[in-house]
């Protein structure tokens, strides 16, 4: 009877490059994988010279204490396709207004952002046809009544199922 003895397996130079080469393979393709990703989403631009921001921040402080001092108060609403704006003043009564823009900004990326022009309704109160996607939105509305700036009125929302929540 011959008994026949089985080498065991040995741990080559080969089987080491393949390890390492299947290493950096998954290594590259999850940086690619990432690279793409990050590419492809949100630039992180917040402005284009951020220099020239910082000079102009106490320009605008100063002006948002002006325009709080005038004590309007903005009404928005967003309901059956309709996008609604009207100020009123600290006794109630509407502010008479010569043009109304608002712009819906998605806080993440730019590509979906909407500019609107709302046109006279009905007494003060200015309106367009516009249905903005469900989704927290970042709307900027300029309305000029007649001040040397436009009353600016910027707010975070949430539409839900076509109407602001």
């Amino acid at each position: 009877m011959t008994a026949t003895t089985r080498r065991p397996p040995e741990f080559t130079g080969r089987h080491m490059l393949a390890i390492i080469l299947a290493f950096f393979a998954v290594v590259i393709t999850v940086n690619l994988t990432m690279a793409t990703l990050a590419n492809t989403s949100w630039t992180g631009l917040v402005v284009e010279n951020t220099y020239v921001a910082s000079q102009q921040f106490n320009k605008k402080a100063e002006e948002g204490r002006a325009q709080a001092a005038l004590g309007w108060t903005g009404k928005l609403t967003i309901a059956l396709g309709e996008v609604r704006y009207g100020l009123t003043d600290g006794a109630a009564k509407s502010v008479p207004l010569h043009g109304v823009k608002v712009l819906f900004r998605h806080p993440a990326y730019e590509r979906e952002d909407e500019s609107i022009t709302l046109s006279l309704a009905s007494g003060q109160e200015f309106a367009a046809q516009h249905i903005p996607r469900d989704g927290v939105w970042i709307v900027e509305i300029e309305a000029d009544a007649g001040l040397a700036r436009p009353y600016r009125d910027v707010r975070r929302i949430i539409i839900s199922h076509g109407a602001l929540r």
